[in-house]
């Protein structure tokens, strides 16, 4: 392995679900075994109904712009991925990325930018009819991307 290979970062992309922190956790694992740093990314979509803001709940539905409270999603994420994860230093270095725009297109122009080695991405797993008319983000940047992508599934919950 080349030393130039190995500065290469690992890019994760996350909405702050459990499937994000299960990709986050396996990205950090990753970052440490490939000796490469590690990027966090967020993309905030712009929803049609509020664009620029998100309601803040408990505030009277005070609106504020979309980007702040994005910010502050990701540093709690992070935090408490940290608090939990307190064997895996790449979280402790991992350096973090705030983007707006449509996920799919922001993810691969940020892995173009960081010259990413590869990209790390949690799925819902969605199948049938949702998943045949919508596709999933990952399966788009998996389709699409110059570079190795895996994806990281969450096992599903046992009804008891």
């Amino acid at each position: 392995m080349s030393t130039k290979n190995n500065s290469k970062p690992v890019l994760v992309p996350v909405d702050f679900s459990p499937h994000s922190e299960a990709a986050l956790t396996c990205a950090a694992q990753l970052a440490e075994t490939l000796g490469s740093n590690l990027v966090i990314l967020h993309v905030v979509h712009d929803p049609g109904d509020a664009p620029g803001y998100y309601a803040v709940k408990g505030r009277n539905k005070q609106l504020q712009r979309m980007e702040d409270v994005a910010a502050d999603m990701l540093k709690k994420f992070i935090k408490t991925m940290m608090d939990k994860h307190t064997g895996l230093p790449a979280l402790k270095q991992a350096t973090s990325m705030l983007v707006v725009g449509l996920p799919v297109n922001r993810i691969l122009e940020a892995a173009e930018k960081i010259g990413a080695r590869m990209i790390v991405m949690g799925s819902q797993g969605r199948t049938g009819l949702a998943h045949a008319m919508l596709g999933s983000k990952a399966e788009q940047v998996v389709r699409l991307a110059a570079l190795p992508v895996l994806i990281v599934k969450t096992a599903k919950k046992q009804k008891s």
